[in-house]
This record gives C-alpha cells, sequence and structure tokens, in this order.
C-alpha cells in the first residue's frame, strides 16, 4: 500500500473539513461579501480590513487568539460550557470553526469582486418587474455570479486542505479526530518516516496542481464564452 491507515485517515479528516468548512462559509460569507459590495458605511474598510487578515497573520497568531478565545477562560469557552457544550479547542468542531475564520477571506473576496462587477442595472431591472429580493437573487444575482461564487468555493476547499499553524494550535495532533493531512506530513518528518512523508505530499501536490487547473480551464471556458467563441 502506497499510504499508510493513518494517512488515509488523516485524508478522509481533512477532505470532511474542508467540505464542511466550504458549506459554512458559503452561507456565512455570501451575505458578508454582499454587504462589502453594496454598503457606503464607513464600517466597509475596517470590516473588509478585518475580513481580510487570515492573508497577512501568521496562522500561528491567528490560531493562539482563536485557543485563547474558545479556551475555558476565553468568551467563547465560557459560552460553549454554559450551554453544555464543553470547550471546542481539540476537537473537531473546533478544528472546523477555525478553518471558518482561516479561510473566510478566500470566499468572500471573490464573490465580492463578483457582486461588484454586476453592477445594481440587473437589481434595477428586476426591481422594476416586482422581483422580491429572494428571487432577485437566485434568478439574478446567483447566475450573474457564479463564477465568483465557483472561484470562492474551490480556493476555499483547497486552502482548508492545505491548512497547518490554525490546525496544530487549535486542533492540536489527535488521530481521527484533529490530525489532518499537513500535520500527518509534520509527524512523518518528525519520526524520519521521509518516505512516507514524500508519499503523502506528492499526493498534496498533485491535488494542488490539480485544483489550479480545473480552476485555471473554467476561467479560460467562462472567457470564451464571454467572447462568443467554442
Amino acid at each position: 500500500m502506497l499510504l499508510t491507515d493513518a494517512d488515509l485517515q488523516a485524508i478522509a479528516l481533512t477532505l470532511q473539513t474542508a467540505t464542511l468548512t466550504t458549506a459554512i462559509l458559503l452561507l456565512v460569507g455570501t451575505p458578508v461579501a454582499w454587504w462589502l459590495a453594496r454598503t457606503r458605511s464607513r464600517l466597509k474598510a475596517p470590516v473588509a480590513a478585518l475580513v481580510s487578515l487570515p492573508f497577512v497573520l501568521p496562522p500561528s497568531v491567528l490560531g493562539f487568539y482563536l485557543l485563547v478565545g474558545m479556551g475555558p477562560h476565553g468568551p467563547v469557552g465560557q459560552f460553549t460550557q454554559a450551554m453544555g457544550w464543553g470547550v471546542l479547542p481539540f476537537t473537531f468542531s473546533g478544528l472546523v470553526v477555525s478553518s471558518v475564520f482561516y479561510s473566510l477571506p478566500f470566499m468572500v473576496q471573490p464573490i465580492q469582486n463578483a457582486f461588484e462587477a454586476m453592477g445594481t442595472r440587473p437589481l434595477e431591472v428586476a426591481a422594476t418587474l416586482r422581483a422580491s429580493p429572494l428571487d432577485t437573487f437566485f434568478s439574478v444575482v446567483l447566475p450573474l455570479c457564479r463564477p465568483g461564487f465557483v472561484t470562492g468555493a474551490i480556493m476555499t476547499f483547497a486552502h482548508t486542505v492545505g491548512e497547518f499553524g490554525v490546525v496544530l494550535m487549535v486542533g492540536g495532533n489527535i488521530p481521527g479526530v484533529t490530525r489532518m493531512v499537513s500535520v500527518q506530513i509534520y509527524d512523518h518528518v518528525e519520526t524520519a518516516e521521509y518516505a512516507d512523508a514524500h508519499r503523502l505530499a506528492a499526493v498534496m501536490l498533485v491535488f494542488a496542481f490539480a485544483v489550479l487547473l480545473a480552476l485555471q480551464a473554467y476561467n479560460q471556458r467562462l472567457q470564451a464564452r464571454q467572447r462568443g467563441t467554442p
């Protein structure tokens, strides 16, 4: 077998985490992106900067503050304990929550760019036809901005798969619970299992290349369709 049972377990957990994170961020990131694209509030700049923090903030810093905030003495930790849920660090739920925060800009920014590129004309036309806001979103906004949603979902999924610093800080290294592929590779290197590390790293390399290649092909096909070429 090329991959060990522990490797396959880590891959399954990573795919599960990335899928759940992407689904949550589609629901959470869409209204955030809409507000950022449409608002004229003075809060737009600080909110946009806050959303973009994971782009520039070291993962260990973000992971540390998430660990403190969700810990037994943090505000989130105190709330979850009061609700009888325990604390989130070193659990699968904590892993997903930290992934949502760390991957937020990878979902929000492509969708926000799509909303801004759409302009206000389609919305005005829909309003003159007395379309409800919900109908306008699903019948007008979603089809026009689909490339932004596709890009955001793909980049969020891929980014979550490749997480390391935040995952290690908040999730730790618990087999079958929080040990994702990036941490599994780190374990192989720490124990001098370089052949296993090479094989798992190669899987990640092929995956990353395939994702970027698929995204490039999608964008090229979309551009060709907009130019009216086959």
